[in-house]
């Protein structure tokens, strides 16, 4: 079952990190033939889908590497100035992987995939441009809405801070074009609103169940060790936008969603929208903790009015209709008392490359 699981986490690199597929590939081999890779995820053996034990495990290894523990495999990762040899990628790591199966095993055990991918902040950005203006317009205003932004599974919280990010178009620099992060988005389209509107953001918090402190090094290494070991563009972003953490600090409270946003919720302010955001977040949820945030979302919908509006702003994987896609990530709004559910656009888990599609959300 464990080996089924590395293979199906295999299929979410693909073409875009062959070297993440092919350690994944030939750890789930190992693992068949009851290698060392047995050993390292021996406290994973009741692993289920969704809880992404093959990256998890190429994310310690990643780990290693970044660390300096693995100078033999390091000449395959581009993120420490190697260049991948997929044919030799499995000898040169298994010096590694026996030399420290205890520790990869203990981190593996003790945690979940963060990725905390900064880039999600630009469809979270126009999002939030397209709730703060409709919800004005609904209430008869002129002037957008200043925002609340409460994010469950914020992980190490870089997504709470998208209006002091700067994200490059052709024509113009939206949000801080003066910030320590900015990137190009990778918008096909714009987002459905009046992008001359500054976003204004006066609240904000997260919570996650294993939050990760990036005020320390190894909250860095531990983000870091999640992104893919031959996209060092991702790697530069989020080195990037930790520094930009380290001056505007965010707390994330360690909590469970429905517990925590209950909470959140319990007050609102007036002329103010609050906007509830979580991206790649779902698949990690239970079931039970999914119907317990849906009702305490649904209570605080109940009571939102023109002057104390709320919002919901998701991306998350869902089915594609095109059969050959399967599954993308959509970026979905819905806004109460005004009744809007749109489905805004799709793109990339890690937020970029996007489309700007607006549909109604069904």
């Amino acid at each position: 079952m464990l080996a089924e699981l590395f293979v199906a986490d295999a299929g979410a690199p693909r073409d875009r990190s062959p070297l993440t597929r092919q350690l994944i590939e030939d750890a789930a081999a190992d693992l068949r033939r009851g290698g060392v890779t047995t050993q390292i995820m021996a406290g994973s053996a009741r692993d289920r889908d969704g809880t992404m034990p093959g990256l998890r495990f190429a994310g310690a290894v990643h780990r290693l590497v970044l660390e300096g523990r693995a100078p033999r495999l390091a000449k395959h990762y581009p993120s420490v100035g190697g260049q991948p040899d997929l044919e030799t990628l499995w000898d040169d790591a298994l010096p590694a992987l026996n030399e420290h199966a205890d520790l990869l095993r203990q981190w593996i055990s003790a945690t979940t995939v963060q990725t905390n991918e900064p880039a999600r902040s630009a469809p979270l950005y126009g999002g939030l441009l397209v709730a703060a203006q409709e919800a004005a317009k609904a209430a008869g205003r002129t002037v957008p809405f200043c925002v609340r932004l409460l994010e469950v599974g914020a992980s190490g919280g870089l997504n709470l801070r998208p209006h002091h990010i700067g994200y490059r178009l052709e024509d113009r620099v939206l949000g801080d074009p003066h910030s320590l992060l900015v990137f190009d988005p990778e918008w096909t389209g714009r987002p459905p609103a009046d992008l001359d509107h500054r976003l204004r953001v006066v609240g904000r918090a997260g919570c996650d169940l294993t939050p990760v402190d990036v005020s320390t090094e190894d909250g860095r290494l531990h983000l870091s060790s999640f992104v893919w070991g031959d996209q060092v563009s991702r790697l530069n972003r989020l080195r990037d936008a930790l520094d930009l953490a380290a001056t505007d600090p965010v707390k994330v409270e360690r909590s469970a969603g429905p517990e925590w946003l209950a909470k959140q919720l319990a007050r609102a302010e007036r002329d103010v929208l609050t906007v509830v955001w979580h991206s790649v977040v779902w698949q990690y949820v239970s079931p039970a903790d999914r119907a317990m945030g849906r009702a305490v979302l649904a209570d605080a919908a109940a009571k939102a009015t023109p002057t104390t509006p709320l919002a919901l702003l998701v991306f998350e994987s869902r089915r594609s209709d095109d059969a050959e896609e399967g599954y993308r990530f959509e970026l979905l709004l819905k806004l109460w008392p005004a009744g809007l559910s749109l489905n805004l656009g799709y793109g990339s888990g890690h937020g970029a490359p996007f489309t700007w599609q607006v549909t109604p959300w069904e």
